[in-house]
């Protein structure tokens, strides 16, 4: 076996992984709300989230991940091993976050330690700390960098007003009839959750192994720029297959934070969280925006118990959510120079 096949082996398993963890984080975020007004048990909820997650790379495009492949980082600076290194950082900060509770973005925990990585290996290869800098691509930035604080607000405000309107429409209405209406729209509305999801995040571990069979000789630069080739089929199933294996093995913690923690939900409450983070991520989605599931989701949430009482959030929680959102890029960032200079410690040419 020579050493661009077990390269490529290696690569696309560490992204394997990294899938699984982001359906820790991720995935679960879409199917929160669903869960915790017991409209849809875990197990079901996730194979309703898994199926939707999957049929978004046919309804929303490829937009975003254009948009990550391009022009966030110089790409004369990256190797598999920067790719390698960039993914364990977000892995490492997935687990940690994912242990504490804390619903972060794995997409930011990616992007943050690709950076983390580029970076490391330019401040080697120039030894120039402010040079390394360089790497980065500010124009590339700028979108992601504004919508992590937008996506939120966003959000909260489409939940809040969404929260507004079905009160008043429905005010006549008795609080059995309202239950009933929205624990089936419910269903409709955690599928546009997922289907955003999915067109937000299940692209980026595709990206990644079709990136890494490219480099390593397997794919040709047709296959490259257009559906993969042969190898199609099985890129979409492995990455969605690992996502949905991490929403049912990790996502209940999470799910409990983001459907119980910050406040408290009923169907009505759930679908019109679901359908403010929906609209606000299919928009995004479509304009090639990458942004993150989790933020939009707490902001929605945030935003319809709001419509209660502003005691009905539990701030607290939600304090300690944003600090781990605003740590999540310099810190995979961070562990992932770190991988990288150990990666480059044993092997001088990464």
């Amino acid at each position: 076996m020579n050493t661009a096949l077990i390269l490529v082996i290696i690569t696309v398993t560490v992204a394997l992984v990294f899938d699984f963890f982001n359906g820790f984080h991720d995935a679960a975020n879409s199917i929160a709300t669903v869960v915790s007004t017991r409209v849809l048990p875990p197990t079901v909820a996730v194979f309703w989230a898994a199926f939707f997650n999957f049929i978004a790379a046919f309804v929303l495009g490829t937009a975003v991940a254009h948009t990550i492949g391009k022009g966030m980082i110089r790409l004369d600076m990256v190797t598999q091993y920067v790719v390698l290194a960039g993914l364990w950082g977000a892995i490492v900060w997935d687990i940690l976050t994912w242990v504490l509770g804390l619903p972060t973005s794995s997409s930011h925990a990616l992007i943050g330690g690709y950076a983390g990585a580029a970076v490391a290996r330019a401040w080697i290869l120039t030894g120039s700390y402010h040079q390394a800098w360089a790497v980065i691509l500010p124009s590339g930035w700028t979108k992601t960098l504004i919508f992590i604080v937008l996506s939120p607000l966003l959000g909260l405000v489409i939940g809040f007003a969404a929260m507004v309107i079905v009160y008043w429409v429905f005010r006549n209405k008795s609080p059995q009839q309202v239950d009933g209406l929205f624990r089936r729209a419910q269903l409709i509305s955690a599928a546009g959750v997922s289907l955003a999801h999915g067109g937000n995040d299940a692209q980026k571990t595709m990206g990644i192994i079709a990136g890494a069979l490219y480099t390593g000789g397997f794919m040709t630069v047709t296959d490259m720029n257009g559906d993969w080739g042969k190898f199609h089929w099985p890129i979409i199933l492995m990455a969605n297959a690992a996502i949905a294996l991490g929403t049912y093995f990790g996502g209940w913690r999470i799910v409990r934070t983001m459907g119980s923690k910050i406040t408290k939900l009923k169907p009505v409450g759930g679908f019109c969280a679901e359908t403010g983070s929906a609209i606000t991520l299919l928009g995004t989605a479509l304009a090639g925006i990458p942004v993150s599931t989790t933020h939009t989701i707490t902001g929605a949430i945030v935003g319809v118990g709001a419509t209660h009482r502003l005691s009905a959030v539990r701030w607290g929680v939600a304090r300690r959510i944003v600090w781990a959102w605003i740590f999540t890029i310099p810190a995979s960032g961070a562990i992932a120079g770190l991988f990288f200079v150990a990666i480059r410690l044993f092997y001088r040419a990464a």
